[in-house]
C-alpha cells in the first residue's frame, strides 16, 4: 500500500465513523422508545389481571406476547390448574439435589501444593496510612449494604462443614482472572434531577414541607390515605420520608412475621393509588419489603404511566432518635449543603446507597489509566468474592474465655471507621497466585504480595499457647456465617484479605501458621480515595458544626446530617458488593407463585415470598473494593496504629487489651471489661469511648442482652460526662 492509498483509506474511515456514530444514536433513540413502549405494555398487562374474567391467551394475543410472558408479568393469569402446579412443584423439589454436608470416606488423595507463609517477626510494612486531620443513574436498593451478621458466640465449636469455593484449574479458572466484556464503571455525562421531598411524622401527622409545617389528618394511616393527605397539601411531591410513627407496623400483631405485616401494609388496596411499575430501565419498580425500612412506590390509578411517589423511612439515613420532623428536614438541608461544597452536582437520591454510588461515579478520573472507567470483574469472580469476602466482624465471646461476672462493660467505637480504609483499593484484572508460585517468591516478595490488594485461600492453624481472640474468619454452616477460632491447635481452611493474613503472621503476640493454597493479586489503585476524602471533609464540617453552633436544633440537625454522611459511605460501599439481588413480593392465596420463591409467611389473603434474582449486569459492581475495605476494617479491630507522620506513636485494638477482657466485636466497635489507654484525636478510625457500665455485670448470653447492656452503659457514661461538665 502506498501513501496515497493509505491517506484515502483514512478519509474513508472518518466517513465510516461518522455514519456509525449517527446509526448508534438512532439505535439508542429507538431502544429508548422501545423500552418505553414495552414498559407501558407491561403495565397494561398487569392491570388486566385485576379483571376477574381475564384470560392469559386473550391478553397474549392482544399484546403480541406469549402466554408464558404474560404469566411472568401477571402471575394471576396463570391458566395452569392449581393441582398441576402443586404436583410440578413437588416433582421439582424431589428432583433437587440434596446438599452434601459431609463427604464420604475415600482413599487419601494427593494433597495440593501449599506454601507456608513465613512468620513476619521483623518490623512489618505499613498496614494503614495516616488519615488527614480533616477529613448510573441505575438505582438499586440498599440490600448490598453491610448487614448485621448473625452473632456467633466464640465458644469452642467444630468449624465447618461449610466448604468455600476455590479457584478451578484449566480453562474454567481463566474466568476468575477476567473482566466482564463491555461492562465498565463510567463517569456520568448528566446531572441527577432532584425530587420534590417532604418529611412526615406519621405519629402526630405533622408534615414539614419547604420552610413550614402543617398538621394533616392521616385517617387510618394506609399508604393511600397518607398520599392523599400529603399531595393535597404539597402537590407534586415525589418522595415522602416518614420520620416517626412507622405506619407499616400497624396491626403487626396479626401477622406471623414483621415482614408479612409490612408487605400487607404496602399492598393495602386504594381506589386512587396503584403500585408504580416503573418505565424504561427503571430498576426500582414496585415496592421493597423490609422489616423496618420499606419503600413503597405508588402511581395514581387514573394515570399509572405518569409520575410516581415514594414512601420511605428516615431510618435509611439516620436514627432520628426523637428529633422532630423540622429538625429532620433541616438535617437533610445541611447534608445537601455539605455535599455541595465538594460536589457541585450533588443530589440527594432516595437512599444513602444510591447517593453514595452516584457521588462516587462523579469522581471517576477524566485523565490517566482509568479515565475510560473501571472494568467490572467476571460474574464467576464476583460470585467467589461474594461467597468468601465476609463483612463486619460480629461476635459475642462467652465464658470461660471471659468471666461469668464482668467487672465492667466498656464500649469503644471506631469513628467513621470505613473511611480510614479507602486510600487504596484493588483495580483491574487480578493475577492468580498458585501455592507453587507463592512458594517460589522470596520472603520480601511474599510480604509485598500480602500487603498489596489481595485475597487469599489459606489453611490456618492456631498456634499452641495462644490465649487471645481469634484472628481469621472460618466458615460455618449458615448463610454467610463466620466464626473466629482461637483454640490452640484448631485448623481450618478459609479465605481472607491480605491485611488479615499479614496480621496473623506479624502480630506482636505470636505468629500463626498460614499455608497459602492460592490467591488473587490485584493492582494497587485509588478508585475510592477521592470519594472518601470528600465524604470525610463533609463529615468533618458537619461534626464540627454539631459542636459549635449556638442553636440547639441546628446542633442536633448537624449531628444527624453527619450520621447521614456515614450512611452514604457505609451503604455506598456495600452497594459496590452487588450481592445477588433479593426480590420480595406477595401473591393472593390460591394463585400461582413465581418460580423459585421462598415463602416467608402468609395470612388469610396473601402469601409473602422472596427469591434470589442473581447478579445483575451492573456497571457499578465492584465487590473487590468492598471486600478489601471490610478486610482492612476487621484487621483494625485487632490492631490499629496511631501515626504522627510516618512514625508509629501508639496502638489500639483487641490484641492490645489483656487476654480474657474482650467481650464483643460489633463491626466497627469493641466491648471490654476494662478501660484502655487508647488516645482519641477525633480522626477517622480512632477508638472513641462510647459507654461504660459499672460492674459487676452478668455476662450477656445473646446479642439482645448485650444491646440492652450497651444502652445502659452509654446512658451511664453520658450522665457521668454531663456531671463532669457541670
Amino acid at each position: 500500500m502506498d501513501r496515497k492509498t493509505y491517506t484515502a483509506e483514512l478519509a474513508g474511515l472518518r466517513e465510516l465513523r461518522t455514519g456509525i456514530t449517527a446509526a448508534e444514536k438512532a439505535v439508542a433513540a429507538a431502544q429508548k422508545e422501545l423500552d418505553k413502549l414495552t414498559a407501558q405494555r407491561a403495565r397494561r398487562v398487569a392491570g388486566l389481571a385485576g379483571y376477574e374474567g381475564a384470560q392469559a391467551a386473550a391478553v397474549a394475543k392482544a399484546s403480541g406476547l406469549s402466554v408464558g410472558d404474560v404469566v411472568r408479568i401477571a402471575p394471576l393469569l396463570d391458566p395452569t390448574p392449581a393441582a398441576v402446579r402443586t404436583a410440578k412443584t413437588d416433582d421439582q423439589a424431589a428432583a433437587a439435589p440434596t446438599p452434601v454436608t459431609e463427604a464420604p470416606e475415600a482413599a487419601p488423595a494427593a494433597e495440593p501444593a501449599v506454601a507456608v507463609a513465613p512468620a513476619l517477626t521483623r518490623p512489618a510494612p505499613v498496614l494503614e496510612q495516616q488519615a488527614p486531620a480533616v477529613e448510573a443513574p441505575a438505582e438499586v436498593e440498599d440490600q448490598a449494604a453491610p448487614a448485621a451478621a448473625p452473632v456467633v458466640p466464640a465458644a469452642p465449636v467444630a468449624v465447618g462443614p461449610r466448604e468455600l469455593p476455590t479457584l478451578p484449574e484449566g480453562p474454567a479458572g481463566a474466568r476468575f482472572e477476567a473482566v466482564t466484556t463491555g461492562l465498565v464503571s463510567k463517569r456520568p455525562n448528566f446531572t441527577q434531577q432532584a425530587r420534590s421531598t417532604v418529611f412526615l411524622d406519621a405519629a402526630t401527622g405533622v408534615l414539614a414541607v419547604r420552610d413550614q409545617t402543617v398538621r394533616l389528618d392521616l385517617g387510618a394511616r394506609t399508604p393511600g390515605e397518607i398520599l392523599d393527605a400529603v399531595l393535597a397539601t404539597a402537590p407534586g411531591t415525589e418522595r415522602v420520608y416518614i420520620t416517626a410513627g412507622a405506619p407499616w407496623h400497624d396491626g403487626a400483631e396479626r401477622y406471623s412475621t414483621l415482614k408479612d405485616a409490612v408487605a400487607a401494609w404496602l399492598n393495602t388496596p386504594s381506589e386512587r393509588w396503584t403500585t408504580a411499575v416503573g418505565s424504561g430501565r427503571d430498576k426500582l419498580a414496585g415496592h421493597f419489603v423490609h422489616q423496618r425500612q420499606p419503600v413503597g412506590r405508588y402511581a395514581p390509578a387514573s394515570a399509572p404511566d405518569g409520575g410516581s411517589t415514594e414512601i420511605r423511612s428516615m431510618g435509611e439515613w439516620f436514627d432520628p432518635d426523637g428529633a422532630d420532623v423540622t429538625t429532620c428536614r433541616q438535617a437533610f438541608t445541611l447534608l445537601w449543603q455539605a455535599l455541595r461544597r465538594h460536589w457541585d452536582d450533588a443530589v440527594l437520591m432516595g437512599s444513602p446507597s444510591q447517593t453514595g454510588r452516584d457521588l462516587w461515579s462523579r469522581t471517576i478520573p477524566t485523565t490517566g489509566k482509568w479515565a475510560g472507567g473501571y472494568p467490572v470483574l467476571s460474574e464467576e469472580l464476583r460470585g467467589l468474592l461474594h461467597a468468601t469476602g465476609g463483612q463486619g466482624r460480629t461476635e459475642l465471646i462467652l465464658p470461660p474465655r471471659v468471666p461469668e461476672q464482668l467487672p465492667a462493660l466498656v464500649e469503644y467505637d471506631r469513628t467513621f471507621a470505613y473511611a480510614k480504609h479507602l486510600w487504596k483499593s484493588p483495580v483491574g484484572t487480578p493475577r492468580r497466585i498458585t501455592a507453587a508460585a507463592f512458594a517460589a517468591m522470596s520472603e520480601q516478595e511474599q510480604v509485598k504480595a500480602l500487603m498489596s490488594c489481595s485475597h487469599w485461600n489459606i489453611k490456618v492453624t492456631v498456634p499452641q499457647g495462644w490465649q487471645h481472640v481469634g484472628l481469621l474468619p472460618a466458615p460455618v454452616t449458615g448463610d454467610r456465617a463466620w466464626v473466629y477460632p482461637s483454640e490452640p491447635g484448631t485448623t481450618f481452611t478459609t479465605w481472607a484479605g491480605g491485611a488479615e493474613v499479614h496480621l496473623a503472621l506479624s502480630n506482636h503476640l505470636m505468629p500463626w501458621k498460614v499455608e497459602i493454597l492460592g490467591g488473587l493479586l490485584f493492582e494497587d489503585g485509588k478508585p475510592l480515595d477521592e470519594w472518601g476524602k470528600r465524604l470525610k471533609a463533609a463529615w468533618a464540617d458537619l461534626t464540627n458544626l454539631s459542636r459549635v453552633h449556638g442553636d440547639e436544633r441546628q446542633r442536633t440537625a448537624a449531628y444527624l446530617a453527619s450520621r447521614a454522611v456515614r450512611s452514604v459511605l457505609l451503604f455506598g460501599l456495600g452497594g459496590f458488593a452487588q450481592r445477588p439481588r433479593l426480590v420480595s413480593g406477595t401473591t393472593p392465596v390460591g394463585e400461582s407463585l413465581p418460580a423459585g420463591v421462598e415463602i416467608l409467611g402468609q395470612d388469610g389473603e396473601v402469601v409473602t415470598w422472596q427469591r434470589q434474582a442473581g447478579f445483575s449486569r451492573d456497571p457499578y459492581a465492584h465487590p473487590e473494593w468492598a471486600a478489601y475495605v471490610w478486610s482492612g476494617a476487621r484487621a483494625a479491630l485487632l490492631d490499629m496504629k496511631y501515626r504522627q507522620g510516618k512514625e508509629v506513636i501508639g496502638h489500639a485494638g483487641a490484641l492490645h487489651a489483656k487476654p480474657g477482657t474482650v467481650v464483643y466485636f460489633g463491626t466497627d466497635g469493641i466491648a471490654l471489661t476494662e478501660r484502655q489507654p487508647w488516645p482519641y484525636r477525633g480522626e477517622v478510625g480512632d477508638y472513641l469511648l462510647k459507654g461504660h457500665l459499672t460492674g459487676p455485670v452478668e455476662h450477656p448470653t445473646s446479642q439482645e442482652q448485650y444491646l440492652k447492656l450497651r444502652g445502659l452503659g452509654r446512658a451511664e457514661l453520658a450522665a457521668a460526662e454531663t456531671g463532669t461538665d457541670q
